[in-house]
């Protein structure tokens, strides 16, 4: 019996030094200036959100919070850079959609969608517009799809890149009407915005904050928006929804994850951090201008949604034939 006390005391004192590291991390993070990641090009409506975000959390954690922007590989390169980082809280990502989609859009990912990531906040959500240029002849949605209709494949649309929500919500779009309209990817938003507004392409399914400069200073001719409700930084712009395609809803997502393994308390503090930061009146009233819905969940309720938006994603790419190309 004494000898066997004696193993059990070995074991748990093993059990308790193993432990050490991660519980050493939590006290002392954050011991360094934190990476926020951004795996698109600057310029586009991650940026918008999370500029403020970093700012306003720089006040508080202890240390700056710096952007640094990874893009590529519609948002691939980003994602494995933090999936490969190590699991202490320093360096995290703002994904989009377009983090669910990959998973069936891009079979041979470097990283798992879901076991590779810790999950933090689902932080807003944003509806997409549907734009055109001001010179554009196009005036309403209804226009868009009888274009379509006379004139198959010679309309081309832009898009932030293969995969990418603004992609998507096409070839979706495609799959329901029979309509047969040309993808011409960008390398993110703000290149898409300049094709656009250079007249390289015809029209764009774009993120409401990235188009919505280049709407009110009337560069831009906003069509519809793509969530069952208006918008309310765009109340006279009538919904897809409206427009006769009933239940045609789609948002972008916007959620910060860290490494698969990074200490919970660490999440927990990365969680609270953000959702403070989001919810001080200014930053808030910033964000929402910016035609964004602030969400602020538990790391426990992204983890959910995520695995649902892979599910949800992965039927509209096998549906509508999408490749990354």
């Amino acid at each position: 019996m004494t000898q066997r006390r004696q193993m059990l005391s070995m074991a748990a004192a093993a059990l308790a030094a193993g432990a050490l590291p991660g519980a050493a991390r939590a006290q002392a993070f954050p011991s360094r200036p934190l990476r926020f990641v951004m795996p698109y090009p600057p310029g586009g409506s991650a940026e918008i959100l999370a500029r403020p975000i970093a700012v306003e959390m720089s006040k508080t954690i202890g240390q700056s919070v710096f952007i640094d922007f990874k893009a590529g590989g519609g948002s691939t390169i980003g994602a494995d850079f933090v999936a490969k980082s190590p699991p202490d809280g320093h360096t995290f990502v703002l994904m989009l959609s377009a983090h669910a989609i990959n998973a069936t859009l891009m079979p041979k990912l470097p990283y798992d969608t879901v076991k590779d990531f810790a999950p933090v906040t689902l932080v807003a959500t944003l509806p997409l517009v549907v734009v055109v240029p001001a010179a554009s002849p196009i005036r309403s949605f209804a226009e868009l799809l009888a274009t379509a209709r006379a004139q198959p494949g010679k309309l081309n649309f832009a898009s932030a890149g293969p995969g990418n929500t603004s992609h998507l919500s096409v070839e979706y779009l495609k799959s329901v009407t029979g309509l047969n309209m040309t993808h011409v990817p960008y390398k993110g938003s703000g290149p898409a915005i300049i094709g656009l507004l250079g007249s390289e392409v015809d029209f764009m399914f774009d993120s409401l904050s990235s188009s919505l400069p280049q709407i009110q200073a009337g560069k831009f001719r906003a069509l519809a928006v793509t969530s069952l409700q208006r918008s309310k930084v765009l109340p006279d712009v009538p919904t897809v929804n409206e427009a006769g395609h009933k239940g045609f809803d789609v948002t972008v997502w916007y959620a910060i994850l860290a490494a698969a393994g990074t200490p919970a308390p660490i999440i927990q503090r990365l969680n609270a951090e953000v959702i403070r930061a989001v919810r001080v009146p200014e930053v808030k009233a910033r964000i929402e201008a910016a035609g964004y819905d602030i969400v602020g969940s538990t790391p426990e309720y992204l983890d959910g949604f995520i695995k649902s938006e892979i599910v949800r994603w992965g039927k509209v790419v096998k549906d509508s034939g999408a490749t990354a190309n």
